[in-house]
């Protein structure tokens, strides 16, 4: 794996949350990632970007229990977690919002917020509701709305403020800017997903919008053909020819 001056200590990181260590995932005999070392810390957005069939879906199915990992480890906390199925990675306080399908159509904001909190006891309910409107006051108006009425701008902080409901403090987001025009799309990483990071939880972020995403993360991983090319700090250790050049799947950055 290339990595950047920076990568060596350099640079001050927190101490890692999400620690995953030589995974190795795919289907059938042929495994689609490969030697993968991830790590994030609370408080950090960890940027995880590559051309597409680079993995990145692999690697989120894998990380989320979704598909069966041949080699490697995923450490939560210091904790194995490797292959453990969502909904209990959710009793762990990891909140996945996926790429589609991420909120309840058909139910009202008031209901999909309430879905989102089902593991708080119904006392603590009310004040996390409260929290989660103070950080997303635009819902407010919209409770009584069915979600598949809302806008994409919406949508998103919804299902933002549903996983928010869990009081997650690992969040795993797939594409969160997929069908957003540009100028929301930066909005929602520059307004949203940094404001969650502040909140002291960790944030690892696939996304295609790299350049837009740089300013929002603290670290970045390049995935090629399956394993990292390079990791280091978001700002500063790479041109953009040379982004470029990973997406290409030239590894040669120097």
């Amino acid at each position: 794996m290339h990595t950047s001056p920076a990568d060596g200590g350099t640079r001050s990181r927190p101490e890692m949350y999400l620690e995953v260590r030589g995974l190795e995932a795919g289907y059938g005999h042929e495994p689609v990632i490969s030697a993968v070392d991830i790590s994030v810390g609370k408080g950090e957005v960890v940027l995880v970007a590559g051309p597409n069939g680079a993995g990145k879906s692999t690697l989120l199915k894998a990380l989320t229990g979704s598909l069966a990992v041949t080699r490697g480890h995923v450490l939560l906390g210091g904790d194995e977690i490797t292959g453990t199925p969502l909904n209990k990675l959710v009793e762990r306080g990891v909140g996945y919002i996926p790429q589609t399908r991420d909120v309840f159509e058909s139910l009202k904001v008031r209901e999909n917020l309430d879905l989102g909190g089902y593991l708080l006891a119904a006392r603590e309910k009310p004040a996390q509701l409260a929290e989660v409107l103070e950080f997303f006051p635009e819902l407010r108006p919209l409770l009584d709305r069915r979600a598949g009425h809302l806008s994409g701008g919406q949508r998103k902080m919804l299902s933002l403020g549903r996983v928010l409901m869990g009081r997650p403090s690992l969040l795993i987001l797939d594409e969160p800017t997929a069908n957003l025009s540009p100028k929301l799309a930066r909005a929602v990483l520059a307004d949203h997903v940094r404001r969650l990071a502040s909140l002291g939880v960790a944030v690892l972020l696939v996304e295609q919008r790299v350049i837009d995403a740089l300013p929002v993360a603290d670290w970045m991983y390049v995935l090629v053909s399956g394993t990292p090319q390079f990791s280091g700090p978001a700002i500063g250790s790479m041109t953009r020819d040379e982004i470029g050049g990973l997406f290409l799947g030239n590894t040669r950055t120097s």
